[in-house]
C-alpha cells in the first residue's frame, strides 16, 4: 500500500499546498528549527485536513501555532487521548481546530489535523523543535531537514488507525504545485571551517574575522528528491563543555523546568588497545525487500543499495576475526539464513557465506524485520562469544515500536548497529535500535558508501567493553544534580556522549564554579574525563536545553505508543507536558475561540500530490543492474582466505597486472612458501593503489599482517623490500613494522 506525504483530508484527498518555509539556527552542535506550511482554501466550501510529514527521531518539538487570516493561535500540549475527545468535540460544533501528533506507528512521522478551514481562508501552521546534530567520522555535524516519506511496508499486527494507511497521488517532481526554501544561521565560537550541502546552495555568507558565523540558503528550484543535508566542519570540534540554562520557576512551580538545566558535552579519550581474545558471534541482517533494488540515491552513477550491500558483507566477511562465529540473514516479506545455527569462522564456511552473498537479490517482497529478529535472539548464546547484531535496511517499515521492544528485551545479552540505507530511512528504526542495543547508527545516503561506514561499526564491535560507566557532580555545598539522560552503558573510541541534568538547590555567586567527571574502566583500567565550569546560567527564552533534556528523557521512557509500561506512561505525561516536548502520549490541541459563528456547509476535500523516490515493489523502476563486484579492490578481498593470506594463483596475478610466470620468477627467497610472497604483494597493492578507501580494509589487511608476521618469519624483510621493488611502488616498509 502507498502511503502518504503532504496535506490530506480524512477522505484520502489533498488540499492546495502553496509553500514550505524552513528558518534553521544552528549553534554549536545544537540546531533550532521553525517549520512553516502555508495553505490556502480557494474553494467554496470548508475543508478538513490531514497533514503527514518527515521528522527525525532527535527533534524535540515544542512549539505549534496556526495563524488564521491574521489571528494567532498557540496550541497547548495534552494527553492524546484528551486531546482527541477536545478536536472532535470542535469540529462537531463546526468550530475551527487544530491537531499535532506522533503517529502510532513511528516517532519519525508527524500528523497534522486542520478542521474547518473556511473558503478563502489562509492558514500558516509554525511547529518549532530543537536537536542536538550528530557527530560524522570526519568532525563534521549533520543537520538533516527529511523532505523524503517513502511508502512503508505494513505487518501484520500495525495499528489499523496509522495515518501511514492514508493514499495520495504521484506526481513526477517538475509538477509539485509547492515550493520549498530554507534559510539558516550557523555560528561557533570556534570558527566555521567550512558548510557542505548535497543541496544546491546559493553562495555562502561568512561573517566576522575569525568566520564565526555564516548566512545558507537553498539555492530556488529545489526539488523533493532527497533530504536537504548540511555538513558543518568547525575549526574546533572535540572542546568539551558544560552550559547551565535558568529555569522558569514562575511558570512551572514543580517539575524540570522550575530549576536550572546543565548540558555536559564529554568527547571521552578512549586509548587504541588490541581487542581480546574473546572474539564474539557476528550477525548480519540484511534487507532483501524489492526497494533494495533502488540507487541510494538520485545522483549519477549511484551504486544500487543491493549492490552497495553485497559488497560491503564481503568486505565484513573478510574482516572478521580467526575463531570467531557468524551467520547472515536475508530477508524481505519472508527471511533465509545462510547456515541453521551461527557456525566457526572457517576458510570452508567463509566461502561458503561468499558464495550466496554473490547471488543475493532484492527479491524478497516487503520489509518484516521483526520475525528474523525474534528467531535470531532465540539462538543459544555461545560462551565466550557476546552477540554482535549488524542491521542493514533502508527502514520501510510500519512495526517500528515493536521492532525496538525486541532489541530493548536482549539489550543485556548483546550490542546492535544499525544502517539506514537511502533517503527517506526511518530515523525512528534505526536510532532506536542502535539506541536501545548499545550500538551505533548510521545513515547511507548520496555518495556515502555503506562500506566504509560498516566497517566502521565493526571496529566499534571489536572494541573491548567499556565497563562502570558513571558521571559524578562536584558542586558547592547546598547544590546537587541530578543527571535526566538515561544511564549510560557503552562508549566508543571517538564518540561524543552528551548528559543532561537538573540543577536543584542554591546557585552559588557569579564566581561559582562545578566539575563533572566522566569515570570509567577499560581492560581493569581506571579512565576518567573532567570539565570545570561556570554555574552562572544563562537565559535563552526557548529553554532549549530543557527541552533536549526531556527529549532524552522521553526517548529513554517512552518506547512508543501502546508499547510503554502503564507505571512509566505517568512519568513520560507528566515530563511532556511540564517541559511542552511532544510523546507518543500527548498531543498539540489548539482551537480558534475567535470565530463567532459555526463554519457553514459540509466539507470538501482537494488533491496535493506527492513526491515519491520508492513506490511499492510493483511501482519501481526497473534500474540498470550494475556489474557487482566490477572493482579491481573488491575481487582482491574476494580472494583473501580466512586466516588473513592469499594464494599466489592466476586470480591475484590477474589482478596485479602480473603474469603468473614472473609473479613466481620474482620469489626473493627459494622454496619460501608462496602465499607469504602473495600477501605481502596483496598488501602492498591495497596500500599504493586503494589508500583513499583504507578505512573499508584496513581490519583485514591487519589480519593479513599478522598472518605474515607468524608465517614469514625471518625472510619477512626481504619480501617486503623485494614486492615493493617489484611492483614499483612507494609504500613504506613501516607499514609492516619493518
Amino acid at each position: 500500500m502507498v502511503r502518504p506525504s503532504g496535506l490530506l483530508t480524512r477522505q484520502e484527498e489533498p488540499v492546495p499546498l502553496k509553500s514550505i518555509c524552513v528558518t534553521l539556527s544552528v549553534r554549536e552542535f545544537v540546531a533550532g528549527v521553525a517549520a512553516t506550511l502555508n495553505y490556502e482554501n480557494e474553494e467554496k466550501f470548508p475543508l478538513e485536513t490531514f497533514f503527514v510529514f518527515p521528522m527525525d527521531e532527535d527533534s524535540a518539538v515544542y512549539s505549534f501555532e496556526a495563524m488564521v487570516d491574521g489571528k494567532t493561535i498557540k496550541a497547548e500540549l495534552k494527553d492524546k487521548k484528551k486531546a482527541h475527545i477536545i478536536y472532535e468535540s470542535a469540529i462537531s460544533h463546526r468550530h475551527q481546530a487544530f491537531l499535532l501528533e506522533e503517529d502510532k506507528c513511528s516517532r519519525d512521522v508527524f500528523c497534522c489535523n486542520v478542521g474547518n478551514l473556511q473558503p478563502g481562508s489562509k492558514v500558516a501552521l509554525t511547529l518549532k523543535y530543537v536537536q542536538e546534530l550528530p557527530l560524522e567520522a570526519d568532525g563534521a555535524l549533520r543537520y538533516v531537514l527529511p523532505a523524503v516519506l517513502n511508502p512503508r511496508y505494513r505487518c501484520s499486527g500495525s495499528p489499523e488507525d496509522s495515518c501511514l494507511d492514508l493514499k495520495t497521488p504521484i506526481v513526477p517532481l517538475d509538477d509539485l504545485p509547492y515550493s520549498f526554501s530554507m534559510t539558516a544561521t550557523v555560528s561557533s565560537q570556534h570558527g566555521i571551517e567550512t558548510i557542505q550541502s548535497n543541496c544546491p546552495l546559493s553562495p555562502i555568507e561568512y561573517l566576522g574575522d575569525k568566520k564565526t558565523s555564516a548566512q545558507i540558503s537553498l539555492a530556488d528550484g529545489h526539488k523533493f528528491d532527497r533530504d536537504v543535508e548540511l555538513l558543518i566542519y568547525y575549526r574546533e570540534v572535540h572542546t568539551p563543555s558544560v552550559a547551565v540554562e535558568l529555569g522558569n520557576p514562575k511558570n512551572n512551580p514543580d517539575g524540570l523546568m522550575k530549576d536550572p538545566s546543565a548540558m555536559v558535552c564529554f568527547y571521552p579519550n578512549i586509548p587504541e588497545v588490541e581487542p581480546s581474545a574473546i572474539c564474539g558471534e557476528f550477525v548480519f541482517l540484511m534487507d532483501c525487500s524489492g526497494s533494495m533494488q533502488c540507487p541510494i540515491s538520485k545522483q549519477d552513477k549511484s551504486q544500487l543499495r543491493i549492490e552497495a550491500a553485497k559488497e560491503t558483507l564481503i568486505l565484513l566477511l573478510k574482516s572478521l576475526p580467526v575463531n570467531c562465529y557468524f551467520n547472515i540473514y536475508a530477508f524481505g516479506s519472508s527471511f533465509e539464513a545462510f547456515f541453521p545455527n551461527s557456525v566457526k569462522y572457517t576458510q570452508g564456511t567463509m566461502e561458503e557465506a561468499l558464495r550466496r552473498v554473490k547471488l543475493m537479490r532484492a527479491d524478497l517482497g516487503g520489509t518484516e524485520i521483526l520475525t528474523p529478529l525474534q528467531v535470531i535472539y532465540r539462538e543459544p548464546s555461545i560462551p565466550g562469544h557476546p552477540l554482535q547484531l549488524f542491521v542493514f535496511t533502508d527502514g520501510e517499515v510500519t512495526d517500528t515500536f515493536s521492532i525496538i521492544k525486541e532489541v530493548r528485551n536482549h539489550r543485556l545479552r548483546h550490542r546492535c548497529f544499525s544502517f539506514g540505507i537511502g533517503e527517506g530511512a526511518s530515523t525512528s528504526l534505526i536510532k532506536g535500535i542502535a539506541r536501545v542495543g548499545g550500538g551505533t547508527s548510521e545513515f547511507i545516503t548520496g555518495k556515502d558508501r555503506m562500506q566504509a561506514k560498516a566497517l566502521r561499526a565493526l571496529k566499534h564491535a571489536l572494541q573491548p567493553a567499556v565497563e562502570d560507566v558513571s558521571v559524578n557532580w562536584d558542586l558547592p555545598r547546598g547544590l546537587s544534580a541530578k543527571t535526566l539522560s538515561p544511564e549510560q552503558t557503552v562508549l566508543y573510541k571517538g564518540q561524543r556522549l552528551i548528559v543532561y541534568a537538573q540543577l536543584t538547590g542554591t546557585m552559588p555567586p557569579e564566581e561559582g564554579t562545578g566539575e563533572v567527571c566522566l569515570n570509567y574502566t577499560l581492560q581493569g583500567k581506571s579512565c576518567e574525563n573532567k570539565v570545570t565550569f561556570s554555574l552562572q546560567p544563562k537565559l535563552d527564552d526557548n529553554f532549549t536545553i530543557h527541552r533536549l533534556a526531556a527529549k532524552a528523557f522521553l526517548q529513554s521512557m517512552d518506547i512508543g505508543f501502546g508499547e510503554t509500561p502503564a507505571k512509566t506512561k505517568k512519568d513520560v505525561l507528566k515530563v511532556s507536558i511540564d517541559c511542552g516536548v511532544i510523546s507518543s502520549h500527548t498531543a498539540f490541541i489548539a482551537i480558534n475561540k475567535d470565530v463567532n459563528k459555526p463554519v457553514q456547509g459540509p466539507l470538501a476535500c482537494r488533491d496535493i500530490p506527492r513526491p515519491v523516490l520508492l513506490g511499492a515493489a510493483a511501482q519501481m523502476p526497473q534500474c540498470k543492474r550494475v556489474v557487482f563486484g566490477e572493482t579491481y579492490l573488491v575481487q582482491l578481498i574476494s580472494l583473501q582466505n580466512a586466516d588473513g593470506s592469499w594464494d599466489l594463483d592466476e586470480d591475484l596475478a590477474r589482478i596485479l597486472g602480473i603474469s603468473l610466470k614472473d609473479l613466481w620468477s620474482a620469489l626473493p627467497v627459494k622454496d619460501a612458501d608462496s602465499s607469504s610472497w602473495a600477501t605481502v604483494l596483496a598488501v602492498v597493492w591495497l596500500h599504493a593503489k586503494a589508500k583513499h578507501q583504507k578505512c573499508e580494509w584496513e581490519l583485514l589487511e591487519k589480519k593479513a599482517r599478522t598472518w605474515i608476521n607468524s608465517n614469514a618469519g625471518s625472510i619477512k624483510k626481504k619480501l617486503v623490500k623485494a614486492a615493493i621493488a617489484f611492483t614499483k611502488s612507494s609504500v613504506d616498509p613501516a607499514v609492516f613494522g619493518i
